[in-house]
C-alpha cells in the first residue's frame, strides 16, 4: 500500500491545478456539480437505519477491495485483507458478496461499464467518429489522473480477459469499426488499432501516475525524455488519432476540441468528488443542450 499511497500523492501534486467550469446558457459561470453529492436531508431521513448501515458496509468493502486489487490484482488479495482494510467483520463480507470473484466483478461493473454508460450520454451529440474516440480517451485519462486508485485499477485490468467484454473496451472497438465504415479512419487491422489506442491510453495513465510528482528522480526521467506531463490527455488522444490514420494537423485539431460536459455516474466508493477535470482549451459559448466545458488555467 506504500507504493499506492506514493502514486496517489504524486498524481495529486501533478494535477491539482485542474478545475472544471461549465458554460451555462446564461451569463456567468458555475462549477461542475458532483454526481456523488450527499443525499438531501429528506431522503436521508427516509432511509431505514439498517439499510443505511448495510449500504455503508458495502461501500467500505468495495473501496477497500478497489485499493487492494489496484495494487496487487485480484489473485494477490484475500478476503481477510479486504475485511481488515474496510474494518468490517469477516463474516459480514458474505452478507454482501458470495466470493472474492463476486466483489471483483462488482468493481469491474463500476470501473468499466458504469463509466462507459456515462460516456455514452456525453457522446450522443457527436457525429465525428474521430472526435468520439478523442473525447473517450481524454475523459478516461482525466478521471484516472483525478482518481489514482481508479486509474491504477484500470491500468491493471484494462486488457485482462475479464474486462474485455465490459464497457470501455467493447465500445472502443465499436467506435473504431464505425470510423472505418464511414471512411473517417484509415486502418487495415481493427483489432491491432484497438490494441494501439488502448495501450497508448493505459500507458500514458501509468506514466502520469508514476512520474507525476516533482521528486528528483522522476523529474530527471522526464528531462531525459525531453518532455513533461502538461496536457497529457490531449496528447494521448492526438497520438491515438494519428495511429488511426489522421494526419498530424487534423489529429491535433480534433484532440483539442472543446469537451462536452460530463458528470460521472453515482459511485458507492466515495471518491471525494466526481467531476472530471479537463485540461482542454477555452471553448466558445455552446448551444443549449450541448454544453461544453473549458479549463480554468
Amino acid at each position: 500500500m506504500i507504493i499506492l499511497s506514493k502514486m496517489m500523492r504524486s498524481a495529486t501534486l501533478g494535477y491539482r491545478h485542474c478545475r472544471v467550469l461549465l458554460m451555462p446558457n446564461s451569463s456567468g459561470r458555475r462549477t461542475a456539480k458532483s454526481s456523488a453529492a450527499p443525499a438531501t436531508p429528506a431522503v436521508a431521513e427516509r432511509e431505514p437505519r439498517g439499510a443505511r448501515r448495510r449500504r455503508e458496509t458495502r461501500s467500505r468493502l468495495l473501496e477497500a477491495a478497489l485499493r487492494l486489487m489496484a495494487e496487487k490484482g485480484m489473485e494477490g488479495v484475500v478476503i481477510n485483507e479486504i475485511t481488515e482494510a474496510a474494518d468490517v467483520g469477516f463474516g459480514s463480507f458474505y452478507n454482501h458478496f458470495e466470493s472474492k470473484e463476486a466483489i471483483h466483478a462488482a468493481l469491474l461493473e463500476w470501473v468499466f461499464k458504469d463509466f462507459a454508460d456515462a460516456m455514452e450520454g456525453v457522446l450522443v451529440g457527436i457525429s465525428d467518429p474521430a472526435e468520439i474516440i478523442a473525447v473517450s480517451v481524454r475523459y478516461t485519462m482525466m478521471r484516472a489522473l483525478r482518481e489514482p486508485v481508479w486509474g491504477l485499477f484500470l491500468v491493471r485490468e484494462g486488457f485482462s480477459a475479464r474486462s474485455m467484454d465490459h464497457g470501455l473496451g467493447r465500445r472502443l472497438l465499436r467506435d473504431i469499426k464505425k470510423g472505418i465504415a464511414e471512411k473517417r479512419l484509415t486502418v487495415t487491422d481493427p483489432l491491432m488499432s484497438f490494441a494501439v489506442v488502448g495501450g497508448a491510453t493505459l500507458g500514458a495513465i501509468s506514466l502520469a501516475l508514476q512520474l507525476g510528482s516533482k521528486q528528483p528522480q522522476q523529474s530527471a526521467t522526464l528531462m531525459q525524455l525531453g518532455s513533461d506531463l502538461d496536457h497529457l490527455p490531449e496528447r494521448a488522444a492526438k497520438v491515438a488519432l494519428e495511429a488511426l490514420g489522421l494526419g498530424r494537423t487534423e489529429a491535433e485539431k480534433v484532440a483539442n476540441r472543446p469537451l462536452p460536459t460530463m458528470e460521472l455516474p453515482q459511485s458507492e466508493l466515495g471518491s471525494g468528488g466526481n467531476e472530471v477535470a479537463p485540461t482542454s482549451r477555452p471553448a466558445p459559448q455552446a448551444a443549449k443542450g450541448n454544453k461544453r466545458v473549458r479549463a480554468h488555467q
